[in-house]
């Protein structure tokens, strides 16, 4: 079993920047991928980004592409989501998962294939 426990959130104002954490308990870190999801009012819950166990590879949706980066440290089991250039289109819930993968490569982009997600933590843009 993990947990994860998302920090960060906020309100920020357009062509701010938010830097969101996950923070994972429970079991070792390594081997889990990890992403990012949000969800904004009446809007299914999209993907954002996703890192591998190793950290070595990493997708972005094509809406944070250039904007948003993934990264994660595994002694320190988290994973963090560094957001520049807020647009007020990026408010929504923002939701950690992870889910054990064989091979330290490995990707996931859609909501079916992580295992744990967080609690989720708010994000505000302002035009």
């Amino acid at each position: 079993q993990v947990q994860l426990v998302e920090s960060g959130g906020g309100l920020v104002q357009a062509g701010g920047s938010l830097r969101l954490s996950c923070a994972a308990s429970g079991r070792t870190f390594s081997g889990y991928a990890m992403g990012w999801f949000r969800q904004a009012p009446g809007k299914e819950r999209e993907f954002v980004a996703a890192i591998s166990w190793s950290g070595g590879v990493t997708k972005y949706a094509d809406s944070v592409k250039g904007r948003f980066t993934i990264s994660r440290d595994n002694a320190k089991n988290t994973v963090d989501l560094q957001m520049n250039s807020l647009k007020p289109e990026d408010t929504a819930v923002y939701y950690c998962a992870a889910a054990f993968v064989r091979g330290s490569n490995v990707y996931l982009l859609g909501l079916d294939e992580y295992d744990y997600w967080g609690q989720g933590t708010q994000v505000t843009v302002s035009s």
